[in-house]
């Protein structure tokens, strides 16, 4: 039963109670704009990291992590990207993938919007973006999400604000 902390839109910012939420969770997934190599170095050193690069991020980062990252785990499959958009809403550059090729848990971020809902058109597909966790962009709160996956179900979700 993996745990898994998920995190997008850092912009180059680490705030240091990621380490705390993340401390138990067996991997991390960043949905893009980790801002620098540095910050996408620090998480992979301290978990196992999956990750996708999001459009501030540089040549750099974009050698290290591909603009969609398709696995599976636990039987699930997951499509994570930086822009995805949401149910009613997907980017059209991905939109007919989607429904060709319907993953279990769509993961996106670019919105800075927490966001966690059910696409009923897409096979209940579960689309998941965690917020934004830096300093830049519109939001008012930098927010993580912390989830498990045990036989084939999302559990234990939680939307974390991380404060200061």
């Amino acid at each position: 039963m993996p745990k898994i902390g998920l995190i997008s839109d850092t912009h180059g910012f680490l705030h240091p109670k990621v380490f705390d939420y993340f401390k138990d969770c067996n991997e991390i997934w960043h949905a893009g704009d980790f801002g620098t190599l540095e910050l996408s170095d620090r998480l992979a050193a301290f978990k196992p990291l999956r990750g996708v690069y999001g459009n501030i991020d540089g040549q750099d980062i974009r050698i290290v992590h591909p603009l969609h990252n398709r696995f599976e785990i636990e039987g699930m499959n997951v499509w994570m990207t930086h822009i995805g958009g949401y149910p009613g809403h997907y980017n059209p550059k991905i939109k007919t993938e989607l429904t060709e090729k319907t993953p279990d848990i769509f993961i996106c971020g670019h919105s800075h919007i927490l966001r966690v809902i059910s696409d009923k058109k897409l096979k209940n597909m579960l689309c998941i973006n965690p917020g934004a966790a830096g300093n830049h962009g519109f939001h008012k709160a930098k927010t993580i999400i912390r989830f498990e996956i045990n036989d084939r179900k999302i559990s234990n979700m939680q939307a974390i604000e991380l404060n200061g």
